[in-house]
């Protein structure tokens, strides 16, 4: 059976398509002005010449960024942290949440309600650094896997995803076949839980990808340093340099030319440390929408 468009349907499709396509565009605007402007010449763009198309053309920018060894090996350690950050995380996070899911899981009120008292309350950055060198995990590559392991806001999304797409009727049906909780566990609820599962990874690997407040507090061994930090020295550098070569009244030439190779390293960052998040989240995207909102609707 066709069911035919109405003339109203067909206004109010072409508007909602038309609206649409501006919100799109408006997204999309942003990232590909950013891309444009890390190739093109700064002058250029701090006097409004390049809106849609890169104008005289220079890679100047991303040849000072990679200029320095320390960038890719803090690529390697970013994605060593974000790929064994994202392990400890589920690992943590989801069991918890499937205990918290079940009726008649033994204090499951109590652990909850302490749960959530961390949401509110925190010890407090010096409390927590002192922990920390206590554990032997200041200046230590894992206090960037371990330390923040799961999230409270996490577990309730995944413990109503639990509760809401694992029936008691299938765990009950499994324990008369004589299947243990953890067999029942690891054999059947998370193999149902692909979506779930695909948006904590998404959302844990994003805050790894993306964290430099906890290696710039506990990380002082350059080697260890990840991405995000070692970015950031060196558009720190950049621009202390141009601010030294404006002081000591250097040439006209080479002022210019430093200080456009830090404008273009500004968005030469931007770019590079957004590509490899931009390249996972197609792969997960068709989970993510299923994910949240069933896993935020209460069962």
């Amino acid at each position: 059976m066709v069911i035919r468009e109405t003339k109203r349907d067909r206004i109010f499709n072409f508007f909602n398509g038309l609206i649409l396509t501006v919100v799109f565009l408006l997204c999309l605007y942003p990232l590909w002005f950013i891309i444009i402007a890390s190739i093109s010449n700064p002058d250029l763009i701090n006097a409004g010449k390049v809106w849609l198309i890169p104008q005289d053309v220079s890679l100047d920018g991303y040849k000072a960024l990679f200029a320095d060894d320390s960038v890719v090996r803090g690529y390697i350690n970013t994605i060593i942290y974000t790929a064994g950050g994202t392990c400890v995380n589920l690992a943590v996070t989801l069991p918890a949440a499937y205990a918290l899911s079940r009726k008649d899981f033994v204090g499951r009120n109590f652990f909850t309600k302490m749960f959530l008292f961390t949401m509110f309350f925190s010890g407090g950055l010096i409390p927590t650094f002192l922990t920390v060198k206590g554990l032997g995990l200041y200046n230590n590559p894992l206090v960037m896997v371990i330390l923040g392991a799961t999230s409270m806001t996490n577990i309730i999304i995944s413990r109503t995803f639990f509760q809401t797409n694992i029936p008691d009727e299938l765990r009950e049906a499994a324990e008369i076949d004589g299947c243990s909780n953890t067999r029942f566990f690891f054999s059947i609820v998370l193999p149902l839980s692909t979506a779930i599962i695909a948006v904590m990874a998404l959302f844990f690997a994003v805050t790894h990808w993306n964290g430099y407040f906890t290696a710039m507090i506990y990380i002082r061994e350059e080697e260890w340093k990840p991405l995000q930090i070692i970015m950031r020295d060196i558009l720190m550098e950049s621009e202390f340099n141009a601010q030294m070569l404006q002081q000591g009244g250097d040439t006209a030439g080479m002022l210019q030319q430093e200080l456009r190779t830090a404008e273009q390293i500004k968005y030469a960052l931007i770019v590079v440390s957004s590509i490899p998040v931009m390249m996972i989240y197609p792969f997960v995207q068709k989970h993510f929408v299923k994910g949240v909102t069933v896993g935020a609707v209460k069962g």
